[in-house]
C-alpha cells in the first residue's frame, strides 16, 4: 500500500512540473501553407498550429477558395529529454476558384483567456499545371527555397560614379545548405572594378519577397563605369549542396534529409550609365567624379639660388581617385623643374575609393628674384548635386634672396617670368645706304691685305680643329658602352616608331605600343607568339642577365597597355609611357648577353 502511494505521488509531481513548464512557455500560434504558388487545378493545404491547448478556434473566411476538407484536428504530446511538448493543429484542404492573388486571412484562438491571431499568408494562383497530383520532389523544394541575388546600389549612375554590387544567398528555414562552390565569376567589362574582401560568412535573417529567410553575403564589388549607355553585369553562378527534409522519419524520430545539388545564378543586371553634362563643363575638367578638396602646398617660399623646394598639388576626398589626371603646374622659365612624382593613399570600401592623390614637383631656382606661382584650377563633377565644381589654389610667391642677379652687361634685369625684355638701340632703324661707294679691287694691293692674311692662316687654324675631331672619333670608337647605348636607342626608336605616329589615339597607341614590346622580345630572344606570357618573359629576361628592375618595368608596361584600354588617357600620359618604353628597351638591350 505504501509503495503504491509513493508511485502515485511521484507521478503527480512529474505531471505538475510538466504543466508548470508548459505554462511558462510562450504561446505560438502560426498558419503554414503547403505552397504559396499553385495552379488553379491544384489543392492547397493550410495548417493552423499552436503549442498550447486552446478553445473557440475561429478559422478565416478563405475568400477565393473552396473548402474541400476540414477542419481536421490533430493533437500531439511528446517527451524529449524529460521535457513535455504539446502541439495542436487544425488542417484545411482548399481548392482555388480562379487565378489571381489571394490572402489567407487571420485565424483566432483563445488560450488561457487571451485571444491570439495568425499572420496573413499571401497566395498566388496561376494557370492550370500539367499534373497537379504529382508531389513535390526534393529538387522542387530546393528550387523554391534557394535564391541568389545581386543587389546593385544604383542602376542609373553617371560615368565614373561608384556603384556597389552585393551578392546574397537567401535560404528558406525549411532547408539547410551544407556547401557551395563558385562555378562562374562575373567579368565586369567596361567597368573599373575592385573586390571588397568578405572576411567571414555570417548568417542573418531578412525578408525575400515578403517571406522570412536566412541569408549570407557572399561577395562585394565596387564598380566605376567607364562607358555610357546600357552596360551588363554578368551573373555569379554557384553549385550549392542543399539538405532537403523528406517525409521519412529517422531512427530517433527526426526527419531524414536528402542532399540535392542545385546550380543557381544571380541573373544579369543592366546598368544604364548617364554621360556627364556638357553644359557648364569647365576647361580644367579632367575626368574627376565625386566630392573632393584641392590645394597646392609649397615646402618653403624663401630660399637661395640652387636650393630646392617642393610644390605639391593634392586632391583628397571620395570618388574615382585612380581614374583622372591631376592638373599641371605652370612655372616661370627661370625655375628649373624636375619630372613630377605621383603619390597615392587610397582605401577602397563598399562606398568607393577614399583618400588622396598628389603630384610633387621639385623646383630649383637659378637666379635671384621674386617668382610668382600662379593659381591652379581643379574641376570635378559632383553626382550628388549633379553639377561641376571648381577649386582654385591661392597664388604664392617664391623669394630667391641670394644668387646671381641675372643681369647682362647692358644692365637688363630678369623679369618675374625669367624672360629678358627686348631693348631698342639708336641703330635699330636706319635708312638704307643708296650710295655703295665701291672701289676697284686693283687700286689696293692684295698682298698684305686683311683678306690675304685670313686666307693664309686659315689652314693653320684648321689643323687643331682636325686633331680634336680625330681624337673625338677615337674616343667614340673606344667608348663601347656609349656605342651600345646609341645602338640601343636607335633600336628602341625603330620598334616604337609606329606607336609614336599614333600619339593622341589612345586605343591605337597602346595597341601599337604593346605590339612593339612583343616584337622587340621576339626579335631579341627568338620567341614565338605563343611564348609571350608575362611569366615566360620574366624568366627569359632573367636568364639573359637583365636586372630585375628593368624586368619589372617591362612587364609593368605590358600591364599598363592592358589597363589603359579601360581607363581614360591623355596625350601627356601616352607621351610618358612612350618615353618609358624607349628607356626600358634601351636598358634591356644593353644588358642582354
Amino acid at each position: 500500500m505504501m509503495m503504491r502511494f509513493l508511485t502515485v505521488t511521484i507521478l503527480f509531481l512529474f505531471t505538475s512540473l510538466s504543466v508548470l513548464a508548459q505554462d511558462d512557455e510562450a504561446v505560438v500560434f502560426t498558419a503554414k501553407v503547403s505552397k504559396d504558388r499553385l495552379g488553379v487545378n491544384e489543392r492547397l493545404r493550410v495548417d493552423f498550429n499552436m503549442n498550447k491547448d486552446g478553445d473557440n478556434f475561429v478559422p478565416p473566411d478563405f475568400d477565393g477558395f473552396r473548402v474541400l476538407m476540414g477542419p481536421n484536428q490533430a493533437v500531439s504530446r511528446s517527451w524529449v529529454n524529460g521535457k513535455k511538448s504539446f502541439s495542436k493543429t487544425y488542417t484545411y484542404i482548399l481548392s482555388p476558384l480562379s487565378r489571381g492573388s489571394f490572402t489567407i486571412k487571420q485565424a483566432e484562438i483563445e488560450i488561457d483567456g487571451e485571444t491570439y491571431k495568425t499572420t496573413p499568408v499571401q497566395i498566388e494562383v496561376t494557370a492550370a499545371v500539367d499534373d497537379p497530383n504529382v508531389d513535390r520532389t526534393a529538387d522542387d523544394v530546393a528550387e523554391e527555397s534557394l535564391h541568389l541575388v545581386a543587389e546593385v546600389s544604383n542602376a542609373n549612375p553617371y560615368l565614373n560614379e561608384a556603384i556597389s554590387v552585393v551578392y546574397k544567398l537567401y535560404v528558406s528555414p525549411d532547408i539547410s545548405v551544407s556547401n557551395f562552390i563558385p562555378i562562374d565569376n562575373p567579368r565586369y567589362n567596361n567597368f573599373w572594378s575592385q573586390d571588397i574582401e568578405v572576411k567571414r560568412w555570417h548568417a542573418q535573417t531578412g525578408l525575400y519577397k515578403g517571406e522570412q529567410y536566412r541569408y549570407v553575403v557572399l561577395k562585394k564589388v565596387v564598380l566605376y563605369p567607364q562607358k555610357t549607355g546600357e552596360l551588363t553585369i554578368e551573373p555569379l553562378t554557384l553549385d550549392v549542396t542543399v539538405e532537403v527534409p523528406t517525409n521519412r522519419p529517422g531512427f530517433f524520430g527526426n526527419r531524414v534529409t536528402k542532399p540535392v545539388h542545385k546550380t543557381i545564378a544571380a541573373g544579369k543586371r543592366t546598368i544604364s550609365v548617364k554621360s556627364l553634362p556638357q553644359e557648364g563643363k569647365p576647361a580644367s575638367f579632367r575626368g574627376a567624379v565625386g566630392q573632393f578638396d584641392f590645394d597646392m602646398i609649397t615646402s618653403k617660399n624663401d630660399l637661395k639660388a640652387n636650393e630646392s623646394l617642393t610644390a605639391r598639388l593634392v586632391v583628397s576626398g571620395n570618388g574615382n581617385l585612380k581614374l583622372f589626371e591631376l592638373p599641371e603646374l605652370s612655372l616661370p622659365s627661370a625655375l628649373e623643374v624636375y619630372e613630377p612624382e605621383f603619390e597615392e593613399q587610397i582605401t577602397t570600401t563598399i562606398q568607393g575609393m577614399r583618400g588622396k592623390v598628389s603630384q610633387n614637383y621639385t623646383i630649383v631656382p637659378q637666379l635671384k628674384g621674386k617668382y610668382p606661382i600662379p593659381s591652379v584650377e581643379f574641376s570635378y563633377f559632383d553626382p550628388v548635386q549633379e553639377k561641376y565644381m571648381t577649386i582654385s589654389s591661392p597664388q604664392s610667391l617664391i623669394n630667391v634672396y641670394e644668387g646671381p642677379s641675372g643681369t647682362e652687361d647692358t644692365g637688363t634685369a630678369v623679369t618675374a617670368m625669367g624672360k629678358k625684355p627686348v631693348l631698342g638701340s639708336g641703330a635699330s632703324f636706319r635708312f638704307l645706304m643708296l650710295d655703295a661707294d665701291l672701289k676697284p679691287i686693283g687700286e689696293e694691293p692684295f698682298f698684305g691685305s686683311n683678306l690675304f692674311y685670313v686666307l693664309f692662316f686659315s689652314p693653320l687654324l684648321l689643323i687643331p680643329v682636325a686633331v680634336l675631331i680625330g681624337r673625338r672619333k677615337d674616343a667614340l670608337a673606344q667608348d663601347v658602352e656609349g656605342r651600345k647605348r646609341r645602338q640601343a636607342n636607335r633600336l628602341a626608336r625603330k620598334y616604337l616608331s609606329e606607336a609614336r605616329k599614333k600619339l593622341g589615339d589612345k586605343e591605337g597607341f597602346y595597341e601599337s605600343l604593346e605590339r612593339a614590346l612583343h616584337n622587340y622580345l621576339k626579335a631579341k630572344l627568338h620567341l614565338e607568339t605563343s611564348d609571350l606570357s608575362k611569366e615566360r618573359i620574366s624568366l627569359l629576361l632573367s636568364e639573359k642577365g637583365v636586372d630585375q628592375p628593368q624586368i619589372g618595368e617591362f612587364t609593368g608596361l605590358l600591364n599598363s597597355c592592358e589597363l589603359a584600354r579601360y581607363t581614360p588617357g591623355s596625350h601627356a600620359a601616352m607621351q610618358k609611357d612612350y618615353e618609358q618604353a624607349a628607356e626600358v628597351i634601351s636598358a634591356i638591350d644593353k644588358q642582354i648577353k
